[in-house]
């Protein structure tokens, strides 16, 4: 159950996170990253993992979109 919880977040923070790689967005990203920690949590307490490395791929894409714009753009 944990682990589809997991999935969910990580499915509600990709939405969020795909619009942010468009310039002048990269905002979104701080929204997205709250989410994905609480799907990172979930999937570790769940017995299979696969939701949480589904999160830790979404949220490792979303700090690399904030690195490249300076953590604003």
């Amino acid at each position: 159950m944990l682990n589809i919880l997991s999935f969910l977040l990580g499915i509600l923070s990709l939405i969020i996170v795909i619009p942010a790689t468009i310039p002048l967005l990269g905002w979104g990203n701080w929204f997205a990253l709250p989410i994905l920690v609480i799907g990172v949590v979930l999937g570790q307490m769940s017995s299979s993992k696969s939701g949480r490395n589904f999160c830790l791929v979404i949220g490792l894409i979303a700090v690399i979109r904030l690195s490249l714009g300076g953590g604003l753009i």
